[in-house]
């Protein structure tokens, strides 16, 4: 397993357009604590990017010797508001981006049964691009649960289409994220994300379902108090996964972004190991 950076570690948990480090500084960072991959989101380059932007965010994460785990490609995706499921029926943008900053893959989001057919002629045009599409397991989608996840994947049927696992995301909607789920997901997992919060009805933070919202606390990934990271890596160490693992993880008050990221590359070593 390698260990990505999520550009969102410069970002708030609410406020997903604007970074409190730059990009030179997230990959000085991000090579400094050993990460090997950085994860792109649209704050620092998408799909309106111009193509000098995006060519200076290769430059830079090649020079570091980093590679770019995944994109995603605007603003939408990543706050997934009534337009995220626009790059399934316009995908090309998304995989100029990703090819653009040699990337294997992109991030989607399905909302409803009517994204399913679009999902497949994306994931076709996808693959003919040698590009993978990335569902992540997540709250007010079609993705929020194991269960769904599993009959979803075996709907679209394409080899190119996969899931990011997020356990805090199902633990978030009272599902099970521990060994015996991810193995019923196996082989689809193609990602992985890692980000910490506990259900706490005094909770500031909101974490939108589909059944309704859901008051949280937002916590460091080292916290017991939400998710136990020796059930995540039991399960993918089981099921041999040897992809990705991306601190998904947005700034947390106490700490500069610098000191979390550098924090949460020695939380999860002894687990990559």
């Amino acid at each position: 397993m390698q260990l990505s950076l999520s550009t969102r570690i410069g970002e708030s948990f609410k406020d997903k357009r604007s970074l409190s480090m730059s990009f030179p500084e997230i990959v000085t960072v991000g090579r400094a604590a050993g990460y090997r991959g950085i994860c792109l989101r649209a704050a620092v380059a998408g799909v309106k990017s111009p193509p000098e932007r995006v060519a200076e965010v290769r430059t830079l994460t090649e020079g570091a010797g980093l590679a770019v785990s995944m994109v995603t490609g605007d603003f939408s995706l990543a706050a997934n508001d009534e337009h995220a499921t626009d790059t399934l029926r316009n995908v090309t943008p998304y995989l100029d981006l990703a090819e653009a900053v040699s990337s294997r893959r992109i991030r989607v989001m399905i909302q409803r049964e009517a994204d399913l057919a679009d999902a497949r002629r994306a994931a076709d045009e996808a693959a003919e691009r040698g590009i993978l599409l990335c569902h992540q397991v997540h709250g007010n989608t079609l993705f929020e649960r194991v269960d769904e996840c599993v009959e979803l994947v075996r709907r679209i049927n394409r080899r190119n289409f996969g899931i990011t696992f997020e356990p805090a995301n199902l633990l978030g909607v009272g599902d099970d994220y521990g060994p015996e789920q991810i193995k019923r997901l196996g082989e689809s997992i193609v990602n992985v994300y890692l980000q910490n919060f506990r259900i706490d009805p005094a909770g500031t933070t909101i974490f939108k379902t589909r059944r309704g919202p859901v008051p949280v606390t937002l916590l460091p990934l080292a916290d017991q108090g939400g998710v136990k990271l020796d059930r995540v890596f039991a399960g993918l160490e089981a099921i041999g996964y040897d992809g990705w693992v991306t601190v998904h993880s947005a700034g947390l008050p106490g700490k500069s972004a610098a000191e979390w990221a550098h924090e949460y590359a020695a939380t999860l070593a002894p687990h990559l190991r």
